[in-house]
């Protein structure tokens, strides 16, 4: 898949927009789909270069919502709202209809990347021994006793191998 540069794209659209050339014929010269170019023209009239300009956004939740809202009050299609709203690929916005579809609003709620940061208290608490007499600790004692008892058994049953084992026989 061959990447763009946001000045491939305006000088593509320009091509198009002049009219001398079909989106077809551009987008042999380029190596691509002519349905790229259509989605770039929409996106240029929409945005002008700007929408050519990589960006890195954390969507809010309330402008998911007003995407999707929009998109079915007006009948647009994917490409067209995303060209809209500046959305760099419509299948974002296909992802957020199925989230708000499957799960509600809730879903469209921004969540962090990466993995979440240990806090102090969390460490705190699962170093903490709980109370003894309290279920958790009875809990954790029937836990540690069953381990230790699979940890028996499976002692028991390597050393009734070596045992049964003709391989330690002595060589003359």
């Amino acid at each position: 898949m061959v990447k763009f540069t946001a000045e491939d794209k305006v000088q593509a659209v320009n091509r198009y927009l002049n009219g001398n050339e079909s989106s077809y014929d551009i987008a042999k010269s380029l190596g691509t789909n002519h349905k790229a170019i259509l989605k770039w023209v929409k996106q240029y009239e929409y945005n002008g270069v700007e929408a050519f300009i990589k960006r890195y956004t954390n969507y809010t939740q309330q402008f998911k919502l007003d995407v999707l809202n929009y998109m079915i009050e007006h009948g647009t299609s994917f490409v067209e709202t995303a060209a809209m709203f500046n959305i760099a690929a419509p299948s974002t916005i296909l992802v957020w209809k199925k989230q708000f579809e499957t799960q509600g609003s809730d879903a469209l709620q921004s969540k962090k990347k990466g993995r979440p940061s240990m806090k102090k208290d969390s460490i705190k608490q699962s170093k903490r021994a709980p109370e003894e007499g309290s279920t958790e600790a009875l809990q954790a004692r029937i836990k540690q006793l069953e381990m230790e008892n699979e940890y028996l058994k499976k002692l028991d049953a390597l050393v009734q191998n070596k045992e049964k084992s003709p391989s330690m026989t002595k060589r003359k």
